[in-house]
């Protein structure tokens, strides 16, 4: 949206109440002091799926931590990080329906009102922290998957990496006491990087904002959505972690899809072919859900403080309605935030994601929601640890079978 133009003729006690308003300059003031000027897009679209997301992840990553915590008996690195990335999701998900009553009703909320105040100092750090502490345990999660496969399927030569990097790093990968050490860092280290950043962001430079003029007190405005220079900074910083952990599970797949691919030209056995077939779907599918809820924002958002980082340095002719007058990143701010949507998505499909790709998870769902917990005969979980062995001439069969279902189970996005 374009800022509108001052009439030329304006009144001498206009004048004065402009000058007032803006003591910074006689002749111009910064864009900060301009309003946004939200459309259907926030103030329905954004409440609504959020809600929505509400809804269907609360339950749903409820129940996948009972499932993961209370159903399956084996314990495996792939469980702790699966349970740690349900807490995670779980805790986005509380968080959804104050986004949904901020994008509804935050251009009228003043900005000293305790909701606005919940949602800038309690809100908006959870849901980042949650967003980065999912990244960082997938990461950890494809290497566990990596270490496991790599040594448990049969190629016609080994993986290289099993020559270059030492054993007792993939021997270390494959321990639940070292994948409970690593998530209880995930969260330390996400809470360290995300928290300052929020802490300026919506705390220091909002309110330096709302201290320079009276005009902009709304919650749902520039200084909250595009913040200043110093959180600008930060958030590239965070920025760049993230695409460093995207790059490692990138690299981790391609190396494990390039084993497959071996590994099938090597075997004849139509179990191993399947099991393999299986694996490289799921890596597929969890790639693709991987880049289109965390990409498009990461990509975006450098790109919006850049665009930002320009525009500061506009200033704009006072006039009679300065304070209605809409900011030139109105639409800018709606896209961000759509996106953003994006990856709070992510915490609403990685239950579906493991009940479509997981035959253990599905099993022991369904078990589950229709109440038959009959623990006489008990259920073998097909995510059978690596000590687990196989008879015989089926050895191979069992070690793809050990790395097979640990992957589509623990990789899911």
């Amino acid at each position: 949206m374009s800022v509108s133009h001052p009439s030329l003729c304006v009144s001498s006690d206009q004048m004065e109440n402009i000058a007032s308003t803006f003591p910074l300059d006689n002749s111009s003031f910064s864009s900060s002091l301009l309003s946004l000027c939200p459309t259907a897009a926030t103030l329905f679209f954004l409440p609504s799926a959020y809600a929505l997301l509400f809804l269907t992840a609360l339950p749903g990553n409820i129940l996948s931590l009972w499932v993961f915590r209370r159903c399956i008996s084996t314990v495996s690195p792939t469980h702790v990080y699966l349970s740690h990335l349900s807490i995670s999701n779980l805790i986005l998900s509380l968080t959804t329906p104050f986004l949904a009553a901020y994008y509804a009703w935050g251009s009228v909320w003043t900005l000293s009102s305790t909701w606005c105040q919940l949602v800038l100092h309690g809100i908006t750090p959870v849901l980042h922290i949650n967003i980065y502490i999912s990244i960082m345990i997938l990461t950890w999660l494809a290497l566990s998957r990596f270490a496991s496969l790599i040594q448990h399927t049969h190629a016609s030569r080994p993986n290289r990496c099993t020559t270059l990097l030492p054993h007792s790093f993939f021997a270390r990968l494959k321990r639940t006491s070292f994948a409970s050490r690593v998530c209880a860092g995930v969260w330390g280290l996400a809470v360290g990087c995300v928290v300052p950043v929020t802490i300026i962001y919506s705390v220091k430079e909002a309110v330096s904002t709302k201290a320079a003029s009276r005009c902009v007190e709304v919650c749902y405005s520039p200084a909250v959505e595009i913040g200043g220079s110093l959180s600008a900074s930060l958030t590239v910083v965070v920025i760049t972690l993230f695409f460093l952990f995207y790059l490692l599970v990138l690299l981790s797949y391609i190396m494990v899809l390039r084993h497959i691919g071996r590994s099938r030209r090597s075997t004849s056995v139509a179990t191993s072919q399947s099991l393999l077939g299986r694996v490289l779907r799921n890596i597929v599918v969890i790639q693709v859900v991987l880049s289109v809820c965390l990409l498009p924002y990461h990509i975006y958002k450098p790109i919006f403080i850049s665009l930002a980082n320009d525009q500061r340095q506009l200033t704009y002719s006072p006039g009679p309605d300065t304070c209605k007058q809409c900011h030139p990143f109105s639409t800018l701010v709606e896209l961000k935030n759509c996106l953003l949507l994006l990856t709070a998505l992510k915490g609403s499909t990685d239950p579906l994601m493991y009940f479509l790709l997981d035959k253990t998870f599905r099993h022991q769902t369904l078990k589950l929601l229709r109440c038959n917990r009959s623990r006489s005969g008990g259920t073998k979980s097909n995510s059978i640890p690596e000590s687990n062995n196989t008879k015989g001439g089926q050895m191979e069969d069992g070690n793809l079978a050990t790395a097979t279902p640990e992957i589509s189970q623990g990789s899911v996005l």
